[in-house]
């Protein structure tokens, strides 16, 4: 009986060592239901400013093809400046993303966009793909210049809809430009408040479409 409860005792050991050692992903999770005693302390950050960088150098690719070799594959905006339209979304999803924090400590955030492939006509009405996007991301104590945290490469990619199902969703409003800024802003808020890299500051110096949860304000859904 003795050597029993003592096996029994060292399973019990085991399987919660065991438990202990499982890393959950919490990225997708929505904001309210992550456990707060499942991360150390987040930093507690407040937007002061922010800075989006979409190179020049980056290649623009307007080939109506299943997947055009370019660095920006964008058509969720009329013909125009891609560059400008990237850098407008991503300012728009910091926008939402950030600044209702409430945090201790101001921050500022770089951006600087790597890779923005949505998908093309072609493929959008067909078999629908993957928006690709990717960036770097830097977090500044701005009166000192210390890096927080970064510079950190950022793969922020979302399924895209393709055929009767993308049809479906901009009929509902569910654009490509509404939904990879609402992604990108949840994204953003997610590497804010998240305790990963953080470095402190010295004391005395924080098959159904269902719509996505706006972060802030609803944005207009129109492309």
């Amino acid at each position: 009986m003795a050597l029993g409860k003592i096996f029994a005792a060292l399973v019990l050991a085991f399987g919660a060592s065991a438990c202990a050692s499982v890393d959950t992903a919490s990225r997708n999770a929505p904001f309210d239901t992550v456990p707060t005693d499942m991360a150390a302390p987040a930093p507690s950050y407040s937007l002061e400013s922010f800075d989006v960088l979409v190179p020049t150098t980056l290649k623009v690719s307007e080939a109506n093809l299943y997947y055009p070799n370019g660095d920006i594959v964008w058509r969720g905006d009329a013909p125009g400046n891609r560059y400008e339209q990237v850098k407008a979304i991503f300012d728009e999803s910091v926008r939402l993303g950030a600044y209702p924090l409430d945090g201790a400590m101001p921050v500022r955030v770089e951006i600087e966009v790597t890779r923005f492939h949505g998908l093309t006509e072609k493929t959008r009405y067909t078999v629908g793909g993957i928006h690709s996007i990717e960036f770097v991301m830097t977090i500044i104590e701005p009166e000192s210049g210390t890096v927080l945290r970064g510079p950190k490469p950022i793969k922020a990619s979302l399924v895209g809809y393709g055929g009767q199902m993308a049809i479906e969703a901009e009929s509902r409003g569910l654009t490509q430009k509404y939904r990879i800024t609402q992604h990108l802003a949840r994204v953003v808020r997610d590497e804010l408040t998240k305790a990963e890299g953080f470095v402190a500051p010295e004391r005395g110096a924080t098959k159904r479409i269902q719509p996505l949860e706006p972060i802030g304000k609803q944005l207009a859904a129109v492309e």
